[in-house]
């Protein structure tokens, strides 16, 4: 059987045959990720991976030991009686040198580079919900909002302890706020329990949180309302939420806005709406007739044979903009009243009415004044 000859060492790292021991380190630390089997989709992938971890393996255990790596210079693969090139089961994944540049690698690959740092943490974001009446939603306002919260201590500068000798080392994790586990090939690391993953353990908590390192309180906030706001939306606050743990950023706060209806107006857009009662004399004749508004009373001209429901605009009298455009309009919607009770006079001159018209008192109801008094009731 033919014999496949093995890849130069260097050459399979990709280094110069004088690189240093940081510059093999690098190159391997760099390959293993690239290569390694658990890190590939696919069988074919995998198997191709394998074979070409094994071997940079291989060349990483013999040019990362300093004897090794001289009989390597000197004899090649041959190695002197025992030879190199032991193949991947060969490796001691826990102990010393490779061991411990595997594990690097695994634990900048899951977990980051952050060891050893106190975890911080984004306070949580709040929701305050405000009421406005119709006014204040058209118009705005400046609210002055009770808002309870986590904040910083101040006392202790958020270390939670008492002074800075109160603060001593964690005996279990040594500081680093992680337990190291291995499990086969794996580094695996959790958040130390002793210390909540801080690696400082509290002897002598601050009096005033407790050793918290936050404390509730009430702060008051002046809060601008912009003018045209609608029930359903949100103002967000960037940092006005609870203060963040061991230097982590503040949350937000929500303000949810709820606008209460008005006894006479509603909304529709930026338009505000007005339903005013006239009556049928002034509907068919015209008249001049005083309308409510935000701003006060105004009064219209109600043209002549102006039926139920027509609308009358008055421009600029709705809603700002939250865009800057241009205010809504007011439209008045005129609801014509007919009465219920008419005095025979009334009802005489209706009947002439009627009969200059051309419409018929007579029959099954379909009369003039029937009309008029189903439409209107």
């Amino acid at each position: 059987m033919a014999h496949v000859a093995k890849r130069d060492y260097y050459e399979t790292l990709g280094v110069e045959r004088n690189a240093s021991d940081d510059a093999i380190k690098k190159a391997y630390r760099k390959l293993a990720r690239q290569y390694h089997p658990d890190l590939q989709s696919g069988d074919q992938q995998k198997k191709t991976a394998e074979d070409k971890f094994k071997e940079i393996n291989e060349a990483h255990e013999v040019l990362s030991d300093q004897d090794k790596r001289k009989q390597y210079d000197t004899f090649g693969h041959a190695g002197g009686p025992q030879g190199f090139g032991g193949g991947f089961e060969g490796f001691d994944f826990g102990r010393g040198g490779f061991g411990d540049t595997f594990n690097d690698i695994f634990e900048d690959f899951f977990r980051g580079t952050g060891r050893g740092r106190q975890r911080s943490e984004r306070g949580s974001d709040l929701q305050y919900n405000l009421e406005l009446s119709f006014e204040e939603a058209v118009y705005g306002k400046e609210a002055k909002l009770k808002i309870p919260r986590w904040e910083v201590c101040q006392d202790c500068k958020g270390t939670g302890a008492r002074s800075s000798a109160a603060l001593k080392t964690c005996p279990s994790c040594k500081g680093t706020g992680q337990l190291r586990f291995q499990q086969g090939f794996f580094s695996v690391s959790r958040p130390c329990n002793q210390c909540e993953g801080t690696g400082q353990i509290i002897s002598d908590p601050c009096g005033t949180c407790r050793g918290r390192k936050r404390v509730y309180r009430e702060r008051m906030l002046a809060v601008n309302i912009p003018a045209g706001i609608e029930s359903g939306m949100r103002l967000r606050l960037s940092h006005e939420g609870e203060h963040g743990i061991n230097g982590g950023p503040p949350g937000d706060l929500y303000v949810g806005i709820t606008v209460k209806p008005h006894p006479v107006f509603t909304r529709k857009g930026n338009d505000i709406l007005c339903d005013v009662p006239i009556s049928f004399v002034t509907a068919a004749l015209g008249g001049r007739v005083e309308v409510p508004t935000l701003k006060g009373a105004t009064v219209i001209k109600v043209p002549a044979g102006s039926p139920h429901d027509k609308a009358l605009r008055l421009r600029g009298l709705g809603v700002p903009s939250l865009k800057g455009h241009q205010p809504g309009d007011q439209i008045i919607r005129i609801k014509v009243q007919i009465p219920t009770k008419l005095t025979p006079k009334q009802k005489e001159l209706l009947t002439e009415f009627a009969k200059e018209s051309g419409m018929s008192m007579e029959g099954d109801g379909d009369g003039f004044f029937d009309k008029m008094k189903n439409y209107f009731e």
